[in-house]
This record gives C-alpha cells, structure tokens and sequence, in this order.
C-alpha cells in the first residue's frame, strides 16, 4: 500500500513538471537578462489570479541558485493588493526555460517559456504544465501589436484555448 502511495504521489507531483504536448522550452536562455520586473499582458483565466489586475512578477536570485518569485496583482472586488510568493528552480540545464516553480510548499508545476526577444528580454510567452495555463509577459504594460497577434499565432498552433485570453489592465 505504501509503495502505491509513493508511486501515485511521485506521478502527480512529476505531472505538474510536463509541458504540452507542441511546447518547447527556448534554448540560449539567460536567467541574468531575464530577471527584474515583468507585466503580464495576457493570461488565461484560473482560481488563482482570477479577478486581478495590474498583475506583474519580479523575478531575482536567490541565495541557493534559485529564483524568487514575486507576483503582486490587484483585487478590485476587495479594493486591496494580493501578492504571492515563491520560488523556481531550473528543471534541466540553466540555458533551457524550462523551471519548476512553487508556492505552495513542495509541491512544483512547470515554468515553461517558449518563446522570447532574446535580443533585449522584453516579451516572454510562458506555459504552465498543460493547455490551462498561458502568460504573455512584458517588461511594459503593453506590447505592440505584432508581438500579441505572434502570441495568439503561436499559443493557437501549440493547443491554447486563445478565445479565452484575459487582457490585464494596467491603468
């Protein structure tokens, strides 16, 4: 019974750390160019940042090798700032985006960018372990408009739902 348990824990945990099926992490990744502060332009919808605006993450080493993770957005409905923080550590070598990032704990789900300027670092398309989870992230509030429609393109071609996009307002 306890070997099932240990299987079925490993399993879940382990499932959180995939990616969909069409996404590839970016190689030549740097995580000096990509740390700082991030806007997020576009998501899609889930319990965790529903209801929120003028969300952004910052992104910084920590002293094991790591990065901390802080996101910050704003709940009208309670007129107050949310923030959350936690940790991302690389999954496979520091040149791929690919990261595990938890919250909550030990338990990891994926960080999985799979496009980004790497010329300037300015805009990152980002996945979490399934089609759910989609960011579009800037270091401005806002993109120009062939770095979004590239974004719907691209996230459309690897499964997104992108009817479903959430725009994050910034004002």
């Amino acid at each position: 019974m306890n070997k099932l348990l240990l299987m079925i824990s490993v399993f879940l945990l382990s499932s959180c750390l995939g990616m969909p099926k069409l996404v590839k992490p970016v190689s030549n990744f740097e995580l000096n160019n990509y740390l700082g502060k991030w806007y997020e332009v576009a998501r899609l919808d889930h319990s965790f940042e529903r209801g929120l605006s003028r969300v952004s993450a910052e992104y910084s080493m920590k002293d094991d090798g790591g990065v901390s993770v802080i996101n910050r957005g704003f709940s009208e409905s309670d007129n107050e700032w949310q923030e959350a923080e936690g940790k991302a550590y690389f999954i496979n070598e520091n040149t791929e985006g690919y990261l595990k990032v938890s919250f909550f704990g030990p338990f990891y789900g994926s960080y999985v960018i799979f496009e980004l300027d790497h010329d300037n670092y300015q805009y990152a398309f980002v996945s979490g372990p399934s089609s759910d989870y989609l960011w579009l992230l800037s270091r401005t509030p806002t993109v120009k408009a062939e770095v979004l429609v590239k974004f719907i393109e691209m996230s459309k071609k690897r499964g997104f739902n992108t009817e479903e996009l959430i725009y994050v307002q910034h004002n």
